[in-house]
């Protein structure tokens, strides 16, 4: 690894997401290899990472995971990196408790030299105070240069270099105020609609870095080199071919932690398959229903009757599955869109979903159950509907702060189910993972 980055922003907004995917881009173009990282808990951004980039973005979280996971993950997945690129969440300092979980948590740990994004759309030399501000409120971050984005002209970028000049921090370009340079957005994050055309917009976005960033200044100024001491992380692959493990991943399931699947690659033989098109479940010892955009497909999963009858029967004779989110509720009796129609799904959880009256619930979760602690995160607009004969939660559910919310776990027979993404990645905090594939919590 030549050079690493964290991007960081004054605020949600600031327009950092488009920054990365055009940098992650840019370099890819110069026929640099680029390892592309995401702070928090976000399975969309890492998808648009790995579309712009060409290879699988990871997550990094304060919150999931052990700090010696975070490390080894850092190391072992930019060591063949010629620079390593990692995009923050929200405003630099914002963590799910104070700095806890923040960006500038990673960029501390990691020691990664900070390029900071802010919007300058209704600003100026006031721009001054913030800089001077981010600059000097956490001696562990390193903010090494800025990027401004939604600049009206060459002569708006004056008054902000002078900004910068006067607070010690190196002005590395701008974006211009562009309306095509915005990715479309649906309710759970930046789209991944098959019509919105990535490549072109990748490109596009590519070519106003070259243009407007001093791409070559910003790898200069964020180059590193690798400690002695460390070297490529080896792969203890315990791999078991005769475990089969399938996954569903289509454009209805495809939320998902890099690291868990490389997890699952190493317990056992894996096998993708789609709920929406193929007509039954590969033979399997264990399937994961990871979460996704069901309600986007509601009418194509129903119809499919012989893959819902497929992963019933399945359950229904002792055939071990994880479902989250999305795939809980593909598990219930019906969804009902926000047209208020229901369709009938697999019947396996007496309930229903509905995405009627959307309303939004996100936020990490600790789930302790049988003294084993899960970590996760719960992203959804979704709810269940209230039942006469209610299925009772088998797990207390808290958030990052320690309060306890409703957030449910489900058991039936050798079935786990829940709203939580949950991350099993983590060798430190995964034993009730490792339990459940063998046994049953």
């Amino acid at each position: 690894m030549k050079s690493h980055l964290l991007i960081g922003a004054t605020s949600s907004g600031s327009g950092k997401t488009t920054f990365t995917l055009g940098l992650l881009r840019a370099l890819k173009n110069r026929s640099l290899q680029v390892q592309p990282y995401k702070c928090g808990p976000d399975y969309i951004d890492t998808q648009h990472h790995k579309m712009a980039a060409g290879c699988p973005s990871v997550n990094l979280d304060g919150f999931m995971m052990s700090d010696g996971h975070i490390k080894e993950l850092y190391t072992r997945y930019s060591f063949h990196a010629d620079v390593a690129v990692t995009e923050g969440v929200m405003g630099l300092f914002d963590g799910s408790d104070r700095m806890k979980g923040s960006s500038a948590e990673i960029a501390h740990l990691l020691d990664i030299p900070v390029i900071l994004i802010v919007n300058a759309k209704n600003t100026a030399y006031s721009a001054a105070a913030i800089l001077y501000g981010f600059k000097h409120f956490y001696k562990g971050v390193r903010i090494v240069g800025v990027i401004f984005n939604m600049v009206a002209s060459e002569g708006h970028y004056e008054y902000l270099k002078h900004a910068c000049e006067d607070t010690g921090v190196e002005a590395l370009g701008y974006l211009p105020k562009q309306s095509d340079v915005e990715i479309p957005s649906r309710h759970l994050g930046l789209t991944l609609d098959d019509n919105f055309c990535f490549e072109t917009f990748a490109d596009r976005i590519a070519n106003l870095v070259e243009d407007f960033i001093d791409i070559d200044r910003l790898l200069e100024i964020t180059a590193c080199s690798i400690p002695s001491e460390i070297t490529q992380a080896k792969d203890t692959s315990c791999t078991n071919k005769n475990f089969r493990i399938a996954i569903a991943k289509d454009a209805a399931f495809n939320f998902t932690y890099e690291e868990n699947l490389r997890f699952l690659h190493r317990m056992g033989t894996v096998t993708y398959f789609s709920p929406l098109k193929e007509t039954a479940i590969p033979k399997a010892d264990f399937v994961y229903l990871p979460g996704g955009y069901p309600e986007l497909y509601l009418g194509q999963l129903s119809d499919n009757r012989s893959m819902l009858e497929s992963v019933k029967q399945y359950v229904e004779a002792g055939g071990k599955l994880l479902a989250e989110c999305g795939g809980m509720m593909y598990l219930g009796n019906e969804i009902i869109g926000t047209d208020g129609k229901p369709y009938p799904m697999a019947g396996i959880l007496n309930q229903s979903a509905t995405m009627e009256n959307m309303k939004l619930t996100l936020g990490y979760r600790t789930l302790i159950y049988n003294n084993y602690e899960l970590k996760g995160h719960e992203f959804h607009y979704s709810r269940i509907l209230p039942q006469k004969n209610p299925i009772l939660s088998i797990a207390k559910a808290y958030t990052a702060k320690g309060r306890k919310i409703d957030t449910p776990l489900y058991s039936y027979k050798n079935m786990l189910a829940g709203y939580t993404h949950l991350y099993w990645g983590d060798p430190s905090l995964n034993d009730w993972f490792i339990n459940f594939l063998k046994n049953k919590l």
